[in-house]
């Protein structure tokens, strides 16, 4: 393969990723052939969300808002330019995980529409720890409400081919297995990525939001393992969602 057909097919796989985990417009026809072969790009396909997000809630500062709402607004540009993705995969993972009582039920339940009690409660727990986070930020100084959303962005979206090569597919059908498993040197790329990323734009305190992401995501492939035999869609958007806390968290700690 030549170096300009290398490059494009690079460029193609960031056009994949921003197709499977956004709802930004993306020119030309995407190779979806690719799969989990183009899931290095995940982490780079968080970065628009981040500064498009953010850039609506520092506009909002700009014009006097007060941080509540400027976080909130942040909040709500972040789940239309993701169309949700994320957190419905958070709602049906904790739906299954928790209301079923055997493997084959968690992974019905997980697979239906409909979201339970336990869905609702995760969904108001990560918007509600989310705005908190993002809340302080915005008080701490805007300066801060970028760099920590690119950072955050970055690393909870690395995590997701890390655990696409780790985790067996839970089930034969579902957005996961037709996309198909990260091969490992994928899911590292991707981890590099993120990580000197993350490095840049958070220096030190970096160190602390990478720790909490690999604890938070060990957390989620070992539950996932034991309970459903593997990773689904759903998991996968559950760890970005815990992994976007996680780093949160750590920036406020």
């Amino acid at each position: 393969m030549s170096k300009n057909d290398d490059a494009l097919l690079r460029a193609g796989d960031l056009a994949v990723a921003l197709s499977l985990l956004t709802r930004l417009p993306v020119p030309g026809t995407v190779d979806m052939a690719r799969g989990g072969r183009a899931a290095w790009a995940y982490p780079l396909a968080g970065v628009p969300v981040a500064l498009l997000a953010g850039g609506a809630g520092l506009f909002a500062s700009t014009i006097g808002l007060a941080s509540p709402f400027c976080a909130l607004i942040t909040l709500t540009f972040s789940a239309l330019l993701t169309g949700a993705l994320h957190e419905d995969g958070l709602a049906d993972t904790a739906d299954g995980l928790w209301g079923g009582w055997t493997r084959d039920r968690r992974l019905e339940i997980m697979k239906d529409s409909h979201i339970g009690t336990y869905g609702v409660i995760a969904i108001f727990l990560s918007l509600s720890w989310r705005w908190a986070a993002l809340f302080m930020l915005f008080e701490m100084g805007v300066a801060l409400v970028l760099p920590a959303l690119v950072a955050a962005a970055l690393l909870s979206r690395a995590v997701m081919p890390a655990l696409m090569a780790g985790l067996p597919h839970a089930r034969d059908t579902g957005l996961s297995h037709s996309v198909g498993r990260a091969p490992w040197p994928t899911a590292a790329l991707a981890l590099a990525l993120a990580v000197v990323g993350t490095l840049f734009c958070l220096g030190p305190q970096a160190v602390l939001a990478m720790a909490l992401t690999v604890m938070t995501t060990a957390c989620v492939a070992v539950i996932a393992r034991r309970k459903i035999g593997g990773q689904t869609g759903d998991i996968l958007g559950a760890a970005q969602q815990i992994a976007e806390i996680a780093v949160l968290t750590a920036l406020i700690a």
